[in-house]
């Protein structure tokens, strides 16, 4: 069941980055928004979206789970510093929802894809 349970949960890790991804294609305004406010480039978000789109496919497919894990885990303590707003109890739940992703990824980042993998080693 280990190898099952950790394949669900790949997807479903992915299933946040590929949602992550279209969000950036369909609303570009929302995220640039949160770059504005942080003085980040506005062109930041279009390698966000490739790198969200390719982790997410990657992740599904059980492709070097575990350096894309940890990339993920790093990217999602990045970009919780944007949801930092004590006073805004919404955006504290994104933050600390930033770093619960960024846990399970370093899960898997640390025990890799499990059997059902297109590479199971990594």
């Amino acid at each position: 069941m280990a190898d099952v349970f950790t394949l669900i949960g790949r997807i479903l890790i992915a299933l946040l980055f590929l949602a992550g991804a279209a969000q950036k294609t369909s609303s570009p305004a929302a995220v640039e928004a949160l770059l504005a406010a942080h003085n980040w480039p506005l062109w930041l978000i279009w390698p966000a979206l490739v790198f969200n789109l390719g982790a997410g496919i990657a992740l599904i497919a059980g492709l070097w789970t575990r350096p894309v894990a940890f990339a993920l885990a790093v990217y999602c303590a990045v970009t919780s510093l944007f949801h930092y707003i004590p006073g805004d109890g919404w955006q504290m739940s994104i933050f600390v929802k930033n770093w619960a992703i960024a846990g399970g990824c370093l899960v898997l980042a640390a025990h890799g894809a499990g059997r059902f993998a297109l590479r199971p080693k990594t």
